[in-house]
C-alpha cells in the first residue's frame, strides 16, 4: 500500500497509511495524521465526494495540520484503492447507499476513537456531505460538529431528474445495476480539459488533480453505475421531507457555492434554512469543489471554519453532561418531570428517511 503524489501534490507531513476491514468485508484504505502541535484543537474527518480519492485532499490536510488539528481521511468503498462490489475497478459502484454508513463506522471503531485525539469533527464534500447529513439525522455521525461543502441534497447536473430517477430504477429494476450510466464510461472527470469543467474556477488546481488522478490510475474512478445513481436519487429524495432538517441537532455549517452546476444550491439553502443547529453560507462565484477553488475563495472557506471549528460545546449536551456528573437529570432538577433543556424541541415525526 502506498501514496502516489505529483510533483505539485506532495504528502504532507508524516502520516500512518494503512488498510481497515468493514463489518461486510469491504477493504478500506485509511491515512491518519497525527496534531503536529503539543495541544492540539481535535482530529478532523474528511469525508470525500462521489469519485475522489485520499491524494486530492493532501492540500487541505495539510491547512488542517498547520491549524492544529490531527487528520483523518480515507477512500470510500467503491473508489480511490478501497474494495469494489464489481470487477470492473473504473466503475463507480455502491449497492445502496446505507453501505457507506459500514465504512464510516469502520473508521470510527478503529482508526477515530482507538488513535485519534477528540474532540472529533467532520468536514465532507457532496456526497459525503449528504451521507453525513444522513448520519446526523439518524444520530449516528460521530463528530461534535459538522462542516460540509456543497452537499449532495440534490442534483442541478441532471435537467430532468425526476425522469432521470425514473430511468435508473427501471434500468436496475431490468437487471443492468451494475453497467455504467448511459452515456458513461471509464475516463476520470478530474481528467477532462479545464475549459467548460463544473468543478473549479482555478486551472492550477484542477491540472494538479488532473495529474494526482492520472498518477493513481484505476483509484480514479470513471462514471457510476446504474445502481449508484438509483440508490443517490432515492436517497436525496429523503432531504425532501419538510420535518428532516428540523430533526438534525448536530451544529452544522453548510458551504455552498454561487455558481455550483453539479448540486443545486437554492435546494440546499431551503434545507439549512430549516436547521435549529445550523446555517449555511454561499460563496459568490465558486463551484462545485469548494475545496479546490481559487485563494480568494478558499480563504473565505477557511474563514468560516475557522469561526465555526472547534467551537464551543452544544449548550443542550453540555448541560445535560454537567448534570450527569452531579448525578442528575434535568428532570429531577425542574422537579416537572420535563427536562427544560429539550422542552422546546420539534418532536414531529420525520417524514421518509
Amino acid at each position: 500500500m502506498e501514496f502516489f503524489p505529483t510533483p505539485d501534490n506532495p504528502v504532507p507531513g508524516e502520516p500512518v497509511l494503512t488498510s481497515i476491514t468493514t463489518a461486510d468485508g469491504i477493504a478500506l484504505r485509511v491515512a491518519y495524521w497525527k496534531a503536529e502541535t503539543d495541544r492540539p484543537k481535535g482530529t478532523v474527518c474528511i469525508l470525500h465526494g462521489r469519485a475522489e480519492f485520499i491524494e486530492k485532499y493532501f492540500e487541505t490536510v495539510g491547512d488542517l495540520l498547520k491549524r492544529g488539528f490531527a487528520v483523518v481521511t480515507f477512500d470510500w468503498r467503491g473508489q480511490g484503492f478501497s474494495g469494489r462490489q464489481v470487477k470492473n475497478p473504473r466503475k463507480g459502484h455502491v449497492r445502496r447507499f446505507a453501505d457507506y454508513r459500514l465504512d464510516l463506522e469502520a473508521v470510527r471503531d478503529q482508526i477515530l476513537i482507538p488513535h485519534m485525539p477528540e474532540p472529533h469533527f467532520a468536514l465532507a464534500h457532496s456526497m459525503g456531505g449528504a451521507i453525513a447529513l444522513n448520519a446526523a439525522y439518524e444520530s449516528w455521525l460521530p463528530f461534535r460538529r459538522l462542516v460540509t461543502t456543497t452537499p449532495m441534497i440534490a442534483l442541478s447536473i441532471v435537467r430532468r431528474t425526476r425522469s432521470a430517477a425514473l430511468l435508473a430504477r427501471l434500468l436496475r429494476l431490468l437487471g443492468f445495476g451494475t453497467m455504467f450510466v448511459p452515456g458513461g464510461g471509464e475516463t476520470s472527470i478530474s481528467t477532462l480539459p479545464f475549459k467548460g469543467n463544473r468543478l473549479t474556477s482555478d486551472p492550477l488546481r484542477y491540472s494538479r488533480n488532473a495529474d494526482a488522478a492520472t498518477a493513481i490510475g484505476p483509484g480514479a474512478i470513471g462514471a457510476p453505475t446504474v445502481a449508484w445513481l438509483d440508490s443517490a436519487f432515492r436517497f436525496m429524495k429523503c432531504f425532501t421531507a419538510p420535518n428532516y432538517a428540523l430533526k438534525i441537532r448536530l451544529p452544522t455549517l453548510i458551504i455552498a457555492a454561487g455558481a455550483d452546476p453539479v448540486c443545486a444550491t437554492p435546494a440546499t439553502e431551503r434545507f439549512a434554512a430549516r436547521l435549529k443547529a445550523g446555517h449555511a453560507i454561499v460563496i459568490p462565484g465558486a463551484r462545485h469543489e469548494i475545496l479546490m477553488e481559487r485563494d480568494e475563495i478558499r480563504e473565505q472557506f477557511w474563514a468560516a471554519f475557522d469561526a465555526f471549528i472547534p467551537g464551543t460545546p452544544d449548550p443542550v449536551v453540555k448541560q445535560e453532561a454537567d448534570l450527569a456528573a452531579l448525578g442528575l437529570s434535568a428532570e429531577q432538577l425542574d422537579g416537572s418531570g420535563v427536562n427544560p433543556a429539550v422542552a422546546s424541541r420539534d418532536d414531529t415525526p420525520a417524514i421518509g428517511g
